[in-house]
């Protein structure tokens, strides 16, 4: 399987800090499972980065906030398929044992390196 993450990523410019986002989609709901909430966090995170003129291609540090590590094999293959192209950002995972709402099964933080100008 592919890497998931990068061991380090230099970045260079002013940088966007993007507060957890939770699978929870615009119009309130919430999937059953971590490969449905991982996209949708990805979606909502792209949703932020799009307003600051960057995409998923600017993150240099994401965070994982993981409520039961024993999903970590479904989560990886999601991960990969959210991320674009082979772009790796630095990554911590977290095992937590709650979150704001007991329907989700993670939340995502990440750090972004906006283009100049």
């Amino acid at each position: 399987m592919a890497s998931t993450y990068s061991d380090a990523l230099l970045a260079d410019g002013p940088l966007l800090f993007v507060s957890g986002q939770t699978p929870q989609a615009p119009d309130g709901s919430v999937a059953g499972d971590v490969t449905g909430q991982t996209r949708q966090i990805f979606r909502n995170i792209e949703a932020v980065l799009a307003r600051h003129g960057a995409d998923l291609t600017h993150v240099v540090k994401l965070t994982y906030y993981l409520r039961h590590i024993a999903d970590l094999d479904e989560f990886r293959p999601a991960l990969l398929s959210c991320l674009p192209g082979d772009h790796r950002p630095a990554a911590t995972l977290v095992e937590v044992s709650g979150l704001i709402n007991p329907s989700y099964l993670l939340e995502i933080d990440a750090v972004a390196c906006l283009p100049r100008g």
